[in-house]
């Protein structure tokens, strides 16, 4: 007999009012997963190879002798894929931002938390790095409770000793490569090979990392993503019936009930699922998925292998816990491209489209020309009206580059730069200066005349810059009749 899913958790809701990791007092449960392993997992641990090494390499990997990847917060400087990025290009960010956001949404109404399982950091690193240290110093989960329970013996301090020895120094790890993005290989290694006094900031920062990295993944492990990422809350309200998740087949598996004692396989009235709690007892986060979808599930697929391999020993088909959906189970129809994927997948392409086109089509070099503050105009013995205005010039470029400017309208307009007459604007660099614009007055019109500046390379003509012309105001006088 099959119970239909509502039957089902009718008499299983109590699961929505308390935590895994929570006991009704409020304390800390402490997590002993069981080891993982199977055909989900060794996928997860080639993906894991190859995102890590990704990860670890990135800061070696240069473009044009600068770093193919910089996020530079501190002096608002990025790179992204050799391309420099700076302040006045904040409205990419924020495009960008909005567009990575959507893609999140889409991703996640399609594939639910398959990036929880297969590509956060925090998973990967947890997972597959310090938990598998941990198995290798302590033993499998049973072998990890039975050395905190006991008493300290020599074994126990060794163990926990080089353990946590060990964690440092991955953290260290991490945290290097973490500022190595932040500013620059180069930057790093002076930290490292200098007094801590010469670079106090830095060494610091390093200090700082090492200790949020070795705090998550010795201490705070799963709560990390059960309290602290905003991902699995958008997950409750991202998430359709026909989103694909780590789901356990119902219909299939209920009625459960235990194999009796030199029994094979079930038996007839009996659901597939035997009870015996393998996809509980490695659950990295200590949910039972047989509950349905959860806040705490981050896909890592383990259950689906410890199930598997049960399944096999009692020649059932492997597949009770699967990728699925909610409507695949109950209706047997997997849909992932609905209306809402596909309205999801417009926006996302229309938004892809326009930061394309603002990327491709950015300016070499940005120009800023504002009046000096406090000052208005002046007027010259030979009937000329003169503004003074600050002029800086950003080079986005890796090269240097050699402008000139040339004021195109009004004709009758004349520039001339206050000090140094080169205009050579140093690459990834800023070059700011004083000009003096000229205007005769008879051909001041307004109290403001707007004039345009050509910021030229040799003859090639790079962008036009605005700027607001300040002149005397003229009354007409009154006619009378």
């Amino acid at each position: 007999m099959k119970v239909s899913e509502p039957d089902f958790y009718q008499y299983e809701e109590e699961f929505r009012d308390t935590l895994a990791t929570v006991d009704e007092k409020g304390k800390r449960v402490w997590i002993y997963p069981k080891k993982p392993a199977g055909y989900y997992h060794n996928l997860r641990r080639a993906v894991t190879v190859f995102l890590l090494t990704l990860f670890f390499a990135g800061p070696f990997l240069h473009w044009q002798g600068r770093p193919f990847l910089l996020f530079n917060i501190f002096e608002r400087r990025f790179i992204l894929f050799g391309q420099v990025f700076w302040p006045q290009d904040f409205f990419l960010l924020a495009l960008t931002l909005i567009t990575f956001f959507v893609f999140v949404i889409l991703f996640t109404v399609a594939f639910g938390r398959l990036w929880c399982g297969w590509a956060c950091p925090q998973t990967l690193f947890m997972e597959m790095v310090f938990r598998k240290i941990e198995y290798w110093i302590e033993g499998d989960a049973n072998a990890q409770r039975r050395l905190n329970s006991s008493n300290w013996t020599r074994e126990k301090i060794l163990k926990k000793t080089a353990k946590q020895v060990i964690f440092v120094l991955i953290s260290l790890v991490i945290s290097h490569t973490t500022m190595a993005y932040l500013i620059g290989l180069d930057q790093v290694k002076e930290i490292i090979t200098q007094s801590p006094t010469a670079h106090l900031a830095g060494f610091v920062g390093l200090l700082v990392f090492t200790g949020i990295f070795y705090g998550v993944f010795a201490w705070f492990r799963e709560q990390a993503c059960i309290a602290v990422c905003p991902y699995g809350r958008l997950q409750g309200v991202l998430l359709v019936k026909d989103s694909l998740v780590v789901a356990y087949d119902w219909l299939r598996g209920e009625p459960r009930g235990k194999l009796k004692k030199n029994q094979l396989t079930v038996a007839d009235k009996q659901g597939d699922c035997i009870d015996c709690k393998l996809c509980v007892h490695v659950c990295p986060t200590g949910i039972d998925i047989r509950n349905g979808t959860q806040l705490e599930c981050v896909n890592c697929t383990a259950c689906m292998d410890a199930c598997d391999e049960v399944m096999l020993k009692i020649s059932k088909p492997k597949g009770l816990i699967r990728y699925s959906s909610y409507n695949a189970i109950s209706r047997g129809t997997l849909k992932l491209f609905t209306p809402r994927v596909a309205g999801y997948a417009v926006v996302l392409t229309a938004l892809v489209s326009l930061l394309s086109y603002f990327v491709f089509t950015r300016a070499d070099t940005e120009t800023t020309i504002l009046k000096v503050p406090g000052t208005l105009y002046t007027k010259t013995d030979d009937g000329q009206i003169t503004n003074l205005y600050s002029i800086e010039f950003l080079n986005k470029t890796f090269n240097d580059i050699e402008l000139t400017v040339k004021i195109e309208s009004p004709a009758q307009a004349t520039f001339m730069k206050i000090g140094d007459p080169a205009m050579v604007v140093p690459k990834e660099g800023i070059l700011k200066g004083m000009i003096m614009i000229k205007l005769p007055e008879e051909f001041i019109s307004a109290a403001k005349t707007e004039i345009e500046l050509g910021i030229y390379q040799g003859a090639k003509k790079l962008e036009t810059a605005r700027a607001r012309f300040i002149g005397p105001i003229k009354f007409k006088p009154k006619q009378v009749n």
